[in-house]
């Protein structure tokens, strides 16, 4: 099915109406052979949405920041963060589909080190005024770039697994995006990542995490639950050595639902990321509902925070 330009855009705006505080794109330039999974370009999606609304924060989960330039790139998150006014809300990661690299010209194996370079040029971009420095595909002798982004510190999440990216989000980033991890995982890598924070003189408590779930409501688990599987074992993949699992879905009637997500929130999870059942809005619809009032109150009485 080819996405609709105007109909993502509609969505979005509804998903403000609906009372989220997020909004989250995937993105990839290429993905998929046979069959192919059509994609608009995830930041030229969230700034037609920014155009049409006012509150809701805008996100990708995740940016794959090695195959963008990062000096291009800063010009338009800068651009983008003022016609949203300050909305934006980026998880950014190294990228696993080779494929796509080989395609852009960027070189595979050298993605950690290319994530790395381009956090540091974009960051210093929005944060002073004269930038220059020399990095191996990049000789800046002296850049300008104004406006800055109406956000100051303009916060990046970073999002994987292995050990030294969880390292990257606790001292380059500015917190953690994981997807599909049942609670118990999330709590093993959330506590390495305000582990390394620690060790380098960071308050994790200023770190953000999320984590993107999978849901689907229905009368009971039983009566989803093969539905479910389904399309996410033809739609999704795993990466290979991450603790992510299609068994981490909620699945359920509205109380099954919910009786879930608590055990997320009890971890630490501070933004829960829906990712309904084929993005169908009737389910979008019973999460803002039904579910969403609960877990915000549930949050609330347990002094926790949460965003949704």
């Amino acid at each position: 099915i080819i996405p609709k330009a105007e109909e993502l855009i509609e969505y979005g705006v509804r998903m403000e109406e609906l009372g989220f505080d997020s909004l989250w794109v995937w993105d990839h330039i290429l993905l998929g052979v046979d069959p192919h999974f059509p994609i608009l370009d995830s930041l030229t999606l969230l700034t037609a949405i920014a155009a049409r609304t006012k509150k809701i924060k805008l996100s990708t989960g995740i940016l794959v920041l090695p195959l963008r330039n990062p000096v291009a790139l800063a010009k338009q998150l800068s651009s983008m963060d003022q016609i949203s006014n300050g909305r934006l809300l980026l998880a950014m990661a190294a990228g696993w589909y080779k494929r796509e690299f080989d395609a852009v010209g960027v070189p595979f194996e050298q993605r950690g080190r290319i994530m790395d370079d381009n956090l540091e040029i974009m960051r210093r971009f929005f944060n002073e005024d004269l930038v220059s420095g020399d990095w191996p595909n990049h000789n800046i002798p002296a850049g300008v770039m104004f406006p800055k982004p109406v956000q100051q510190p303009f916060p990046i999440l970073i999002g994987g697994y292995a050990d030294r990216v969880l390292k990257r989000a606790a001292t380059n980033g500015d917190g953690w995006l994981t997807y599909f991890y049942k609670p118990e995982a999330f709590v093993e890598a959330w506590t390495k990542v305000c582990d390394y924070a620690e060790e380098s003189g960071r308050d994790p408590a200023t770190l953000l995490n999320g984590n993107q779930l999978p849901i689907m409501v229905g009368d009971s688990r039983a009566a989803v639950e093969s539905t479910m599987m389904e399309w996410l074992n033809v739609d999704f993949d795993i990466a290979q050595g991450s603790q992510s699992t299609m068994d981490s879905a909620i699945m359920g009637n509205v109380d099954e639902c919910v009786a879930q997500l608590k055990e997320h929130i009890d971890a630490g999870v501070q933004k829960l990321i829906f990712v309904p059942y084929k993005y169908q809005m009737d389910q979008v619809e019973v999460i803002a509902k039904e579910i969403v009032p609960q877990l915000r109150a549930y949050a609330a009485e347990k002094k926790k925070e949460l965003q949704v």
